[in-house]
């Protein structure tokens, strides 16, 4: 079980609380960026790139990735990670967006 994390945010600290008791590997995401392989499988898991990605953050808009495909959505994620949504968590082949906090409990 690994939690791409950003204590910076609320939700993902919240998410991080819920599961303490299953202990998960912490990943901080923005010091440990996934790479465009694990972004891709991620993205597989959560049913597309746009289900991931930060579409309110300022480099998004600066990008233009409003109308951009999957790849380049899963690019510019892989050279920004600010753009991933937070948190996810990765457990028993499959992934959740913690979103509320609560959705990660039904991939366990």
């Amino acid at each position: 079980m690994i939690l791409w994390h950003n204590p910076r945010c609320s939700k993902s600290r919240q998410t991080l609380a819920l599961l303490a008791a299953q202990d998960p590997d912490v990943r901080l995401y923005l010091q440990d960026a996934p790479t465009l392989s694990e972004l891709t499988q991620v993205a597989t898991l959560l049913g597309g790139p746009r289900a991931m990605i930060r579409k309110g953050e300022a480099v998004y808009k600066e990008l233009g990735l409003k109308d951009a495909d999957d790849a380049a959505l899963l690019a510019a994620m892989a050279a920004h990670p600010i753009l991933i949504e937070r948190p996810i968590l990765l457990a028993n082949g499959r992934a959740a967006l913690g979103r509320p906090p609560e959705n990660v409990l039904t991939i366990l």
